[in-house]
């Protein structure tokens, strides 16, 4: 029961109209000029860290980044409010090759066109009401966040972990330049010059992430707060394959060619054998008549992609060299060939062919009219079918024939059996082998973090000593997209003494792939302006792990699995104490729109140029239109920019809308219609509360029992609290949390109790809970009912349970079915009591006067029905 307590208000002159951008531009500007404490000294205070996936400064907003930001400060914000110290940073994943092409093509540098696009950025997302601490803010591109990146791998090669090899790149024959992939457009041309580009081996950096495949696997069942199919899609990657790697010596020559296999039970059905065409032994084995095709092949596929090579739907090519192997279990001599679809650095960049139980290479066989040895049967098929009669590949289990010892063994333990045969006569030896190989970090770029090494004529590769870094990207560079790196034309920066013996040397001229900056900014933020250390490991571990990260499913491998690498390489540097970066991730779906299709063509339509939305029509074909929700996208004409929301509705409505319209996991299809019906909702909300404020009246709280009335506003309440407390932790269902403070609103609204604290409880309950998800409007309202404190530093609302309990039903009375009124009665009554109690009451009384009861039906918590004769 409530104590006394007096409340008094008096009449107050409140703007009865909502005005979304003054009120808005009132507090974003008293914001901005205070600091949000997320790092208070109380250390007994749980500690909650809540991330976004930090965001590319191209200048604009979208409605992902609306999304994605939106649902992590709603969480942030509810936590503080639960009595959480909160971290809650951003920054800018700044380096990469949009702002290369930027200075290629508008003639602006690097450096001037993304720090311009970040302020753009900040100041859009400042307009959207995020408790950022800007204080912890990180640019990747900053010397001194780059500074820290670079000692970083200096790190990895101290242990080991960097190294550099041969690989190929997309090589761009008429500007002579490499080509990121994303240069070269679906017919294997460059961006640029237009010429098919061509694959080239240069000398790269790797990260040897291999090391660390199996622990990445492993733990991946400690991620109990994760995607399960995030989880399998890091698992897929990674690809763990048991197996043996095998001999088959090449006639004439002592060198062997090596080849993994995860079905050594059908070694003897190996009929050739295939070697990747980048493969070293290839000239090696290929015989003199055959040099001038195998020649041409090579060339014809090094301008080929990865994607095409591999691609299931793309016809598998290939040629014989004329060479021979051995097949070490049979004695007999097989063609060795090379085929497109063998990649050098995919595990040994060689295969045994099995054409009888693989379904890739009995294809391969049919058209390259090889032959087909079956070695493996059903257990319980009639009998063996001769190669003629082998329609498909048999890749299943079954009883091995053909195999010399092993016929009749289960080719399940013929596994092991062929494994310990092949190590006895050193044939081979058990193997794991990962899908997963060493991450290629080297790009022939300017704009990404140089690569602190120096090449010297006579110590090799010495790594540029901690006190001279940063090393520096120059600013007098000349951007054409041609020729060699920007940096590798600066004579003056590349020649440099070697730092151990004085020799001239060279600088590393390649930068860091992006994914280096972002694969360690969190373990930045919480000490992001330490200019002594890469963070002090304190405050890092005090911090970490990542409580809630949030960010779009495309970063479901790379990024996250580059992230947990990063945390273990750093954790066994003893730099961290924890295994894993973050604990609990979100993967937010995708924001669609609207979008109209020519399905003949193919193009999409400008909305604006369709004359009738319900029947569209093509104005320029006059065929129909498909009508489809899409990705908004600029190439789509189905995008919608923030700011013209914002400006028409206010930034409370676009993160109402973006929270209520779908689950933060499914893809959420952008209506306009339900975003007028959130700004509808709040201006309710404001009617509401500024009448409630500008009512003289006086409230005086302690009688002894509450009215039904003020009962049942008071479970609405705290049906409300419960509700809406609970859709925010685990999964955070936003959607039907916005719900609940709908169905709050409606409630204070109908009741009559205008002039009782559970009143007063009820707009104080709704504002506060309002405040995570619309923060300026429930700021304002909060100053407008008379507080001096922010909404934001109080207290999230705790439900009381006594409050839920129902004291009094509503009672149906019927007689034989037919209803002929209501009545309260007591919820605590059992069957027999609610029959009398019912029975007593003025309906009944009235309907059975002069009848006989045969039965009564009732229906606890529901009716009481009389059946009468």
């Amino acid at each position: 029961m409530f104590g006394v307590v007096l409340v008094l208000w008096s009449s107050i002159a409140v703007e009865s109209r909502y005005n979304p951008a003054e009120i808005e531009a009132h507090w974003q500007k008293t914001w901005a000029q205070q600091s949000i404490d997320q790092t208070p000294k109380e250390s007994d205070k749980p500690k909650f860290y809540a991330l976004s996936m930090f965001p590319y400064p191209s200048g604009n907003l979208h409605m992902g980044h609306v999304r994605n930001y939106t649902i992590t400060d709603v969480i942030a914000r509810v936590k503080r409010m639960q009595g959480y110290r909160v971290l809650h940073p951003m920054g800018w994943d700044a380096f990469g090759l949009p702002a290369e092409n930027a200075a290629i093509e508008r003639g602006i540098h690097p450096a001037k066109w993304t720090y311009s696009n970040i302020d753009q950025m900040r100041s859009q997302l400042q307009q959207l009401g995020l408790s950022y601490d800007w204080n912890k803010e990180v640019a990747t591109c900053s010397p001194d966040y780059y500074k820290w990146t670079q000692w970083i791998f200096l790190q990895f090669l101290q242990a080991g972990l960097a190294y550099q090899k041969e690989a190929a790149v997309n090589w761009d024959p008429i500007d002579q330049t490499v080509l990121a992939n994303e240069q070269v457009d679906s017919e294997g041309r460059s961006w640029r010059s237009g010429a098919i580009v061509e694959r080239k081996l240069l000398k790269q950096w790797f990260f040897k992430i291999t090391e660390y495949a199996e622990e990445l696997l492993n733990d991946l069942d400690k991620l109990t707060g994760w995607p399960e199919r995030v989880k399998l899609m890091q698992a897929n990657w990674i690809g763990k394959s048991v197996g043996a790697y095998l001999e088959f010596p090449i006639v004439g020559m002592d060198e062997k060619i090596a080849v993994f296999t995860t079905r050594p039970d059908t070694v003897y059905g190996v009929t050739y054998v295939v070697l990747a065409p980048e493969h070293p032994l290839t000239p090696k084995v290929t015989a003199s008549e055959q040099k001038a095709a195998v020649e041409d092949f090579i060339k014809e596929v090094s301008n080929q992609s990865e994607l095409e090579r591999t691609a299931e739907d793309k016809p598998k090519r290939g040629i014989p060299t004329g060479g021979k192997a051995i097949n070490p279990f049979t004695g007999e001599e097989v063609p060795i060939w090379i085929a497109d679809y063998v990649l050098y650095e995919y595990g040994t960049g060689a295969v045994m062919g099995v054409p009888a139980h693989d379904a890739r290479d009995f294809k391969f066989a049919q058209e390259k009219q090889l032959p087909i040895q079956v070695v493996i049967y059903p257990p319980d098929a009639g009998g063996t079918p001769t190669p003629q009669e082998l329609k498909e590949a048999y890749t299943e289990p079954g009883i091995m024939i053909n195999s010399g010892e092993f016929d009749g063994m289960n080719s399940t333990e013929g596994k092991q059996a062929i494994i310990e045969y092949a190590e006895k006569q050193g044939y081979g030896k058990a193997r794991i082998q990962y899908r997963l190989r060493d991450w290629l970090i080297s790009r022939q770029r300017y704009w990404g973090a140089p690569i602190p090494v120096i090449h010297c004529p006579n110590c090799g590769i010495v790594p540029v000593p901690e006190a001279d870094l940063p090393v520096v990207l120059p600013e007098n560079v000349e951007f054409s997209g041609r020729g060699a790196s920007p940096l590798a034309k600066l004579e003056d920066w590349i020649n440099v003494p070697c730092p151990t013996c004085g020799t001239p040397g060279k600088r590393e001229t390649d930068t860091m792939d992006t994914f280096i900056d972002s694969s360690w900014y969190f373990l930045r933020y919480p000490d992001a302006k330490n200019e002594q250390q890469v963070f002090d490991s304190a405050k890092t571990n005090d911090w970490m792990p990542v409580d809630q990260y949030v960010g779009g499913i495309e970063h479901a491998i790379l990024h996250l699995l580059y992230s947990r690498f990063f945390t273990k390489v750093l954790r066994d540097r003893n730099l961290i104490n924890f295994d894993e970066p973050f604990s609990r991730l979100l993967t937010q779906g995708m924001v669609q729109g609207k979008t109209y299709k020519n399905r003949r063509t193919g193009k999409y339509v400008i909305p604006t140029q369709v004359a009738e939305p319900t029947n569209p029509i093509d104005p320029e074909t006059g065929d129909s239109l498909e009508v489809v929700y899409e990705k908004m996208s600029k190439s789509k004409y189905n995008g919608v920019a923030p700011g013209d929301v914002i400006g028409k509705y206010g930034a409370d409505t676009a993160r109402m809308f973006i929270l209520f319209k779908a689950p933060p996991e499914k893809d959420l299809e952008w209506d306009d219609a339900d975003v007028e019906g959130q700004f509808r909702f709040l201006n309710r909300v404001w009617r509401l509360v500024t009448d409630f404020a500008s009512r003289e009246s006086s409230v005086v709280s302690g009688q002894a029992q509450l009215t039904k009335d003020e009962k049942d506003l008071r479970r609405a309440i705290h049906s409300a609290i419960k509700a809406v407390t609970e859709d925010l932790e685990g999964e955070y269902q936003f959607n039907t949390a916005v719900s609940e403070l709908m169905k709050l609103s409606n409630a204070i609204t109908d009741a009559t109790c205008k002039d009782s604290p559970v009143y007063v409880e009820g707009i104080n309950t709704l504002v506060i809970m309002l405040s995570p998800f619309a923060p300026h409007i429930a700021e304002e309202l909060w100053r407008i009912i008379g507080n001096t404190e922010s909404v934001h530093k109080q207290p999230w609302p705790q439900w009381d349970e006594s409050a839920l309990v129902v004291d009094e039903i509503t009672l149906v009375i019927q007689i034989n079915g037919k209803t002929r009124g209501t009545i309260q009665a007591p919820a605590s009554l059992d069957k027999e009591a609610l029959e009398k109690y019912a029975r007593e009451s003025e309906p009944a009384q009235r309907n059975l006067e002069g009848k006989t009861v045969k039965k009564a039906i009732v229906v606890p918590g529901k009716l009481v029905n009389f059946v009468v004769g």
